[in-house]
Formats: structure tokens, sequence, C-alpha cells
């Protein structure tokens, strides 16, 4: 038999934007800042946790295993087990699932589960005929064999590339991720207009929940070592408008292109954690939880698309529950691109591709935008990779709670090809 597992209580670091330079903190940073004000406000002491995982693509090499340097760092115990889950995009929830499975099963009680990311330490690294001219280079016997290599040297071939960059191209198809979104923007005929439309609804709809406090619960100032503190969002554009973005050019596929840095997901630095825990821990410390995990699915399909992986991991998703679009009462998707969660939208509404690709017999439907991403997403947030998918599962929790609501999915597209889904239901 399964144990149901629920959402007791989460918390994320403010995502700091990337400005050309290292931010003010690595991931592992990011991590502890936010989660020694989530236990310090639990009724158990952080050693009482079964486990640690922590998504985070970008290690760097000061902090392997992130996961457990954090969980050293946060006083939770030598004895503490904690370990790095890496799905690129999808890695915060990958930390969930995981969490989610084992208290499922009954072999754990209580799981920290977390993601981080500073995007802004991406290392800069060497050409590969640099780095074999070094190593030849390295390895020569005499002083004479490395005087004779230096004949062979190119200054041209040292010039550092950004790590970022290489990591945001799909090595099998050879295309960035922004063109992954114009593939779709393409196939779904959708308009540089509709794009920025979007991205300007995003840019709003965080300024709000902002002014509003709504993230309040959610969101712990981060301190650097100077000090300074970190207490929101700073990516957002509250003044944002179509006639703004209209001035941009495209970044991948000009003069013609849909996909811009105005209605594409900023580079961030941020991090967020999750408590699951069992109902025998909820009982056992007196937790009040927001939600419960119901269920997961992941799925995948060609690189070149890669934004329609959350189509293909809800639909089934829902499937599986029995439930269609409108049984859903509020969407976390992540906005990796304007253009591509437009094309997610359009698919669902798509007889060919329901039917095609979904195996359905007629089209889904619609998703109405009132359901989707009420406080923004990661084009005015930002989308620190290996955080987003912890953060959109907390803030689905979270956006349920307050208004009201009973079940919401969040769901995300996944670099090289993938698809990840949640299904959580409100606790009364």
């Amino acid at each position: 038999m399964t144990q149901p597992v629920y959402l007791v209580d989460g918390a994320r670091t403010p995502f700091i934007k990337a400005r050309g330079k290292p931010g003010p903190f690595t991931p592992v940073d990011l991590a502890v800042q936010a989660g020694r004000p989530l236990l310090m406000r639990q009724p158990f002491s952080p050693k009482e946790f079964d486990e640690v995982i922590l998504g985070c693509v970008n290690v760097i090499a000061d902090e392997m295993n992130p996961a457990r340097v954090a969980a050293l760092r946060l006083d939770m115990g030598d004895e503490m087990p904690a370990f790095t889950v890496q799905i690129n995009c999808g890695s915060g929830m990958q930390s969930i699932d995981t969490a989610f499975r084992y208290i499922q099963d009954g072999t754990r009680d209580m799981i920290l589960a977390g993601g981080t990311e500073a995007l802004s330490h991406s290392p800069m690294i060497l050409k590969r005929d640099a780095v074999e001219w070094l190593g030849e280079f390295n390895s020569s016997k005499s002083i004479w064999d490395r005087l004779g290599k230096t004949t062979s040297f190119r200054p041209g071939d040292f010039k550092p590339q950004i790590g970022l960059e290489r990591g945001l191209t799909d090595p099998i198809t050879e295309l960035n991720m922004g063109q992954t979104a114009e593939i779709l923007a393409q196939i779904f005929d959708i308009s540089r207009e509709q794009a920025d439309e979007y991205a300007t609804e995003s840019h709003h709809r965080l300024a709000r929940a902002q002014n509003e406090g709504w993230l309040a619960d959610e969101v712990t100032p981060a301190f650097d070592r100077d000090g300074v503190a970190y207490d929101h969002d700073d990516g957002v554009r509250p003044d944002s408008s179509v006639e703004k973005l209209a001035k941009l050019k495209p970044a991948f596929e000009r003069p013609f292109g849909k996909v811009t840095p105005g209605n594409a997901s900023q580079i961030t630095d941020g991090a967020c954690w999750v408590i699951l825990a069992s109902e025998r821990a909820v009982e056992k410390w007196g937790l009040k939880p927001i939600a419960k995990i119901v269920d997961s699915e992941w799925g995948a399909l060609d690189p070149a698309i890669m934004g329609l992986g959350p189509v293909v991991s809800s639909t089934r998703l829902m499937q599986r529950h029995d439930m269609g679009l409108d049984n859903v009462d509020l969407w976390e998707l992540n906005e990796a691109f304007a253009a591509q969660v437009l094309a997610c939208l359009a698919a669902w509404e798509d007889e060919t591709v329901c039917r095609d690709v979904l195996g359905l017999d007629h089209p889904l439907g619609r998703i109405e935008r009132d359901k989707l991403n009420i406080d923004g997403g990661a084009i005015s947030l930002g989308h620190p990779v290996g955080t987003s998918g912890n953060r959109i599962v907390l803030h689905l929790a979270n956006a349920l709670k307050r208004t009201g609501k009973s079940r919401g999915i969040a769901t995300e597209c996944i670099g090289g090809g993938q698809g990840g889904a949640m299904l959580i239901e409100r606790v009364m």
C-alpha cells in the first residue's frame, strides 16, 4: 500500500538576474540562504530529516555534490544522506519526485527536496583544440619538444567560451534552446506580437503579486557577505509593454525570428526547497500541510521540439487520473520562452497534434489564461535551470491555498527533449 505524501512547507531565495559577472552567491550559498530560515521555523531539529535531495545542473568545482555540502552547512548532521539530481530544467522537480516516491513506498518519512542554480557562475571553457594542445605541451619529454610545440600554437584557439552557451545547445540537433522555440513558433504560427503580449503579461502579473504581498510566505531574503540584502525577484519590469518589447531584435533567427531577450526566460540565480512528509511525520510533529503530492509523469520527444514536453507529460498524467483540462484549477507551466508556452496551449487545441502525437481522438481543448501562471513565470522571474521545477511546485501549492482552488499541475519542458508534470491537491 502506498502512503500519502504531503508538502508541508517551502521557501526560496529571490531570483537574482545575472549581470555579466559572477553573482554574490554560489549554488550552495543560495541553497543555504533558502534553507536556513525554512528549517529554523520548523518544530523539529534539522537532523530529523531522513534525506536531502537537491537538483543542480551547473555544479561548480568547489561544490561537488552540492546537496551534501548544503546539508552540512545547514547543520543537518554528519549522518544525513544527501545526493544531487540532474535532468536539466527538470532537476528541481526531479528532487521532489524522487522524495515523493521514497515516502510513498514507506521507506522515508521526511525529506528536504530542493533545487539550486547560479547561472552567473557558469564556467568559461577552452576549445577542444586548445585543450589538446595543452595536453601535448605538458606531456613533452624535454625543453626542445616544448619549444617545438610552440610552432603550432594558435592564439585564437585559447579564446574562452561561455560554458552556459554550450550547455544550452542540444548536442544531438545542434540547436540552441531559443532555436527550438523558433521551430514551435513556426509550426503553430505564433506571431512576434503574441509572444511579446504574453511576456508583458508575465511581468505585470509578477509585479502585482509582489505588490500584493502574495510572495511573502514563499520568498525569503538573501544576504551576501557584505550584508547586502536581496529581497525580491529583481528581473521584473513592471513598466513592460508590447511597444517596448517590439523594439528588441530577434536573438536567434534574424531578421524575422519571434524569440527575443524580452520574451524569453532570464538568466538568473536562485534556490528553492520544499519539505515533504508522510502522514506519520505530519502527526508526530503537528505539521500543517499545504498540499498533497498526488502523482507525477515524465515524457520525451524529439529534442528539436523540446518545448512541447509539458504537453506530452501532462496529458499522460491527466489520462491516468481520468482528467481533462477543465479538471485542473491552476497551471504552472514554466515559461522557457513565450512562444513555447503559447505552442503548448495551441497543441492541446490542435486536432492533428492530439491525434498523431498524443493518441487522442479529439483535441483536449483550451487552458484559460486566468488559470495559467497567475503570478507570472520565468520570463519575469528568471529560470535558474536546476531550481525552476521546484519553484513551480511550491508556488502552485501556495497559489491553490491563496485562491481556495483544489487541484493543479506544475509542468515544464526540459532541454534534450523531455517534459515533467506533477499533480498536486490543496489540503483542506
